[in-house]
């Protein structure tokens, strides 16, 4: 078995020993999986230069990743299922995303063993054992993330490897130097810093026309890690470096990693440290944004038979991801890439072209890809069911699921209700700030529904709901700018007068050469603005506001013509029929629409209990539902109103 021991260097009871449902206490054991694959195994022929790494004595090839594993303390009491937790540039998003929970935010000098937020506990409620396990490798150096430390590929003499690497940068305030990466990730060092073919480009769109800025005005650092330019580097502008890096270590390690830490949760023995031999009989992954990219890639690469011939997952959902894979398993991948315009791996991106190899050999693995209104206008969700020219729609086969979450941001939404969120390690520690307020639908719920019928989906047989997603055949799914004249009625909406469009790229050579655009398409909108395709959220179903998963950058972070990655935008209704009136707003107000703040809830109550008997809602999230539009209400309806 590739993992050889679980090294436990911590163990704590969590929410401080108390029960958890009628689990019982559960606790933390937090340490490190040691692994070991044989290059030579079939199962792993399809990880790059995996031929090329150091070997051991017994001919494998070694490498460890951070873990965390949270039990209950009475082992007999789980459910025999586990989730691994395929964490998100090192941190952790499974129980921070299902149990309402949040997430440590990890820095220089801070501790880095936190105390767990279990949350509501909805994941130990219900039983469920969560692995989350490093898998990459140029993390930041900041203690707690959870990484993966592995060897790097070699030439046959044992020198290291060259090749070229193409990297995208941006700043949302003006900057000297930037790193080489983004999100503060360690660079691939360049071989030469004064490398002559080296090239520094800027544009001000991701498909607009670039400028190549003159070699003399810029340079690579001494260290080969940074970028220097005259003037420095502007807010808001897309900055492209290509430039010769020495050192390739073995990315598809990471997804190894996955796939063994996935056997050893159902097969591992007690020599192993396994803590419940026997325990788990089922593991299911959730990753979202960069890992759900990832366990898009691992689905492609078919890395789900362990070196037994064993299906390692049972079923994953692949949240926030879009059409996109990434550089998780190539020589010199960046695994902090993210942007459609950036990455060759966006084709083939229907489930069931990405699931060619698993279906070949008929794999019983499950697969739900669950995206918000923001991978929409992206431009990538969209060829999830669509060919590339978004000219006609795709089915799914039988162990695929696509579900879109109408009228949502990238993530679960920000509350309290704002334009500005901290930037992901801007090199500048500025902040983010976009046009309108943020997205504020918190998707949540819907992810704990979906986990819920994965896991009958595997276990039981039990169908989930059908993909529910924009569609060309009943008009739902229309290109962006369809959607222009809908938001100019609306007084203040700022649409965004340029999509920019994902391109068939040729990665002959770097940069890459452009060619036609995909068929990107979004979901059509209603009177409100709001869309029609999709599983709308109580709160959208009744609405308080358009919600909506574009908006645009903020005139002080640079770049205001450009769609803020990730970011929706809420624009509230007015308050009364006067208000309306003297806004010109088509949309009728808050008074018009609900005769008081009870009637307004009850409508929600009727909605979540409407999605619960389409199953798009658990039961126990009604109430929760009725709190979230509570709590709108009173942010925007305000005292008096009805």
């Amino acid at each position: 078995m590739p993992v050889t021991r679980f090294e436990v260097r911590l163990r704590r009871p969590l929410a401080g020993g108390r029960a958890l449902g009628e689990r019982g206490p559960w606790e933390e054991l937090k340490g490190v999986l040691h692994f070991a694959v044989d290059p030579a195994h079939p199962a792993n022929a399809r990880i790059t230069d995996l031929a090329l790494a150091p070997r051991g004595a017994d001919g494998r090839v070694v490498f460890r990743a951070d873990a965390s594993l949270l039990l209950p303390v009475d082992r007999t009491r789980g459910n025999g299922r586990a989730v691994l937790d395929v964490v998100n540039r090192g941190n952790t998003v499974t129980v921070p995303n299902l149990n309402r929970a949040t997430r440590p935010v990890f820095a220089s000098g801070a501790d880095p063993d936190p105390p767990i937020d279990v949350g509501d506990g909805f994941l130990m409620r219900r039983g469920y054992a969560v692995l989350s396990c490093g898998w990459q490798g140029d993390l930041p150096a900041l203690p707690g993330l959870l990484g993966l430390a592995g060897p790097e590929a070699r030439g046959p003499d044992g020198a290291r490897l060259l090749g070229r690497v193409y990297t995208q940068l941006q700043t949302h305030a003006p900057a000297p130097r930037l790193l080489l990466s983004d999100r503060g990730h360690v660079p691939y060092p360049a071989a030469d810093p004064g490398e002559p073919e080296a090239l520094l480009l800027v544009r001000d769109q991701p498909d607009g026309e670039a400028e190549t800025i003159p070699r003399a005005r810029w340079r690579l650092t001494p260290d080969g890690c940074h970028v220097e330019l005259d003037g420095g580097f502007a807010r808001g502008r897309l900055y492209q470096v290509v430039y010769t890096a020495r050192g390739a270590p073995v990315r598809g390690l990471g997804l190894a990693a996955l796939r063994d830490a996935a056997e050893w949760l159902k097969h591992g023995g007690a020599a192993s440290g396994h803590p419940a031999p026997g325990a788990l009989r089922w593991v299911f992954a959730y990753g979202r944004s960069q890992t759900g990219r990832l366990l898009r890639t691992l689905a492609w690469e078919d890395l789900n038979l362990d070196e037994r011939g064993r299906e390692a997952l049972d079923g994953f959902i692949a949240n926030v991801a879009g059409g996109l894979r990434g550089e998780f398993n190539q020589r010199f991948g960046q695994n902090s890439k993210d942007r459609p315009h950036m990455l060759a791996h966006l084709l083939p991106s229907d489930p069931d072209a990405l699931h060619a190899r698993l279906d070949a050999r008929r794999s019983p693995l499950r697969a739900m890809y669950t995206n918000t209104s923001a991978e929409y206008h992206r431009g990538d969700a969209s060829l999830v069911h669509t060919d590339p020219d978004g000219a006609r729609d795709l089915g799914h086969g039988p162990r695929a699921r696509v579900y879109h979450f109408a009228g949502t941001e990238h993530g679960l939404g920000v509350w309290p209700p704002t334009d500005t969120q901290p930037a992901p390690a801007d090199p500048t520690g500025a902040v983010e700030r976009s046009q309108h307020l943020r997205g504020v639908l918190d998707y949540g719920r819907l992810l704990r529904a979906c986990l819920v019928h994965l896991d009958r989906w595997v276990t039981e047989g039990v169908e989930p709901p059908p993909s529910r997603h924009p569609r060309l055949d009943d008009g739902t799914a229309v290109p962006p700018a369809a959607l222009r004249a809908a938001f100019d009625r609306i007084p203040g909406a700022r649409y965004p007068r340029h999509h920019a469009l994902p391109r068939r790229l040729d990665w002959t050579t770097l940069p890459p050469r452009a060619g036609a655009p995909l068929g990107a398409r979004v979901s059509a909108v209603d009177g409100d603005g709001n869309e029609v395709a999709g599983i709308a959220l109580p709160e959208l179903a009744v609405p308080l506001a358009t919600h909506t998963g574009f908006n645009l950058r903020h005139p002080d972070i640079g770049g205001a013509a450009q769609l803020l990655v990730f970011a929706g935008a809420t624009l509230p209704f007015a308050r009364t029929r006067a208000e309306r009136a003297a806004a010109g707003d088509p949309r009728p107000s808050i008074e018009e629409r609900y005769a008081s703040r009870e009637d307004y809830l009850a409508r929600v109550r009727r909605a979540a209990e409407a999605l619960v008997g389409e199953r798009w809602l658990l039961e126990e999230d009604v109430e929760l539902s009725v709190a979230r539009a509570a709590r709108m209400w009173d942010a925007w309806a305000g005292a008096g109103v009805c």
